[in-house]
Formats: C-alpha cells, sequence, structure tokens
C-alpha cells in the first residue's frame, strides 16, 4: 500500500529515543570533551604536536558524536488506532507479520534477502 493511501488513524501517542541511550551519549560527550580540554592545555604547556594530535581526535569524537545525537534525537515512533509511523515508513497493525525483540516484519515490504545482489566488498 503506497504510504499516503493509509488512514492510520487519530494519533495516540508519541516515544523518542530511550533516555538510556541519551545518557550514554552525554557521558561519551562529557568524557571526550573535558580530554580536549586536558590535552589542549598540555600542548599549550608542553608544546608538543603529539597532545594536539590528540587533542584533535578527541575533538572530532565530540563533534561526531555531538552530531549522532542530534539526528537521533529527530527519530520518533508515533502510534494511531489503526497503526504506526516510523521516520518515513508507515503500516497498519494488519500489515504486521511478526515481532521479534529488535525487527517489525512487514507484508509486502520491499526487501532484498538474495546474497546474489550484494556484492562482497
Amino acid at each position: 500500500m503506497p504510504e499516503a493511501d493509509k488512514n492510520l488513524g487519530k494519533l495516540i501517542s508519541v516515544y523518542g529515543i530511550a533516555p538510556a541511550y541519551l545518557q550514554r551519549a552525554v557521558f561519551i560527550v562529557v568524557l571526550s570533551f573535558l580530554f580536549f580540554l586536558t590535552m589542549m592545555f598540555a600542548f599549550y604547556i608542553r608544546q608538543s604536536i603529539g597532545y594536539f594530535l590528540l587533542a584533535s581526535a578527541f575533538l572530532v569524537i565530540y563533534l561526531i558524536t555531538m552530531f549522532s545525537w542530534v539526528m537521533q534525537r529527530k527519530t520518533l515512533v508515533k502510534i494511531h488506532e489503526n497503526g504506526f509511523n516510523y521516520k518515513t515508513r508507515s503500516a497498519l497493525w494488519s500489515e504486521i507479520e511478526s515481532v521479534t525483540d529488535t525487527t517489525i516484519n512487514i507484508r509486502d515490504a520491499k526487501t532484498d534477502h538474495d546474497p546474489k545482489n550484494h556484492p562482497r566488498i
């Protein structure tokens, strides 16, 4: 069924990313920023390029973590009367075939499980 044709009904609730995942990201961000500041201070005192390279590496980790954190905060699961939305996908309750801990299998979903179509890298 095309995404626009589905009538999911009234919105019941909206769920964001779990707080445990946000707390892990905050821990990594704070730790990498503290290491960045420490290495910049060590570079200021010792004038060794090694400290500058370490500071740059911690800055890259900090920026990547912040970017992924901001992008994940936009991820929402919206539960409706007749189905749900996740990112750009939507499904009616009647289209769900099976549910596991990490996967929801939807009938008529376009998935390619043929290993011949995937090149080996």
